[in-house]
């Protein structure tokens, strides 16, 4: 199970033989605004950590063709982990504010580190608030585990391996249209997308913040030809891409991530763009 509701997590929560083994993240974060640490700080799901995508959930490279947020490396990865408190037999629940858009990078990286249990709050804090969930201001300590972690759960791929499924399989871009077109992108050196893509925003997984029930994911999928085997994930820098990841687990689709995505792409000129 990758998905949770609100009255779930709360009644989890509310039960004492179970309330201790939940891990929960908070993990606000935007394109515009990336640190949501203020935010959490004004108020969280109660018991909630804090994890920065930008500094937790992603590692740093002077190499730009491994895109704007590299994988992290294992070692920082872990402390991290044990820092959360995390343990084998933890339920970890990761959430946002955003369509799940961060939290789905959470998730994405959490099982790519091996961890088996972690899940999405669906909707978010919305749902959680909606739900008659309470807020807190209180920042948790918890006492920090011994857990090894083995990166590599999640099957990536590289550039090479990303052009080769655009011509082979299926190829998914998680950005905007009018950044998949090539008409606005003013983060990265070029602009469009790699070609044979096909694009499919990550916003489109989901209905006012909740994600779209099994039966129409799999009809919009399908018709991308994303309804099988052979299916390669990316995005602007491998964030929002983790949502089209998660959304076509939810069908049976296991996809691979191209974490550079388009970011580290574009910063290899002798990489083919297109545009449209």
């Amino acid at each position: 199970m990758s998905l949770i509701t609100a009255d779930a997590l709360k009644a989890a929560l509310a039960d004492a033989d179970s309330a201790h083994r939940f891990v929960i993240l908070d993990v606000r974060w935007t394109l515009q605004k990336p640190n949501g640490l203020h935010d959490y700080a004004a108020g969280h799901i109660p018991g909630a950590q804090y994890a920065d995508l930008d500094t937790q959930l992603s590692g740093t490279s002077d190499d730009p063709t491994l895109g704007r947020h590299p994988l992290p490396d294992a070692a920082d990865l872990q402390e991290a982990v044990r820092g959360w408190g995390i343990t084998p037999d933890s339920t970890v629940v990761v959430y946002d504010d955003n369509s799940s858009l961060g939290a789905a990078r959470g998730w994405w990286i959490l099982r790519w580190a091996g961890l088996d249990d972690v899940r999405i709050l669906d909707g978010g804090l919305n749902a959680w608030k909606a739900a008659g969930g309470g807020l807190s201001t209180e920042s948790p300590q918890p006492k920090p585990s011994d857990i090894t972690i083995t990166t590599g759960a999640m099957p990536t791929v590289d550039a090479d391996q990303a052009a080769a499924t655009a011509a082979l399989g299926t190829l998914l871009d998680a950005r905007p249209s009018a950044r998949f077109r090539g008409e606005d992108d003013s983060m990265d050196p070029r602009a469009g997308h790699i070609p044979g893509a096909l694009n499919r925003p990550a916003a489109d997984n989901y209905r006012g913040g909740a994600l779209l029930p099994k039966h129409e994911l799999a009809a919009q999928f399908a018709e991308l030809g994303a309804d099988s085997g052979g299916v390669v994930a990316y995005c602007g820098s491998g964030v929002t891409a983790c949502s089209n990841i998660f959304a076509l687990e939810q069908i049976g689709v296991h996809a691979a991530l191209y974490s550079p995505s388009w970011s580290g792409w574009s910063a290899d000129e002798s990489r083919p763009t297109a545009k449209g």
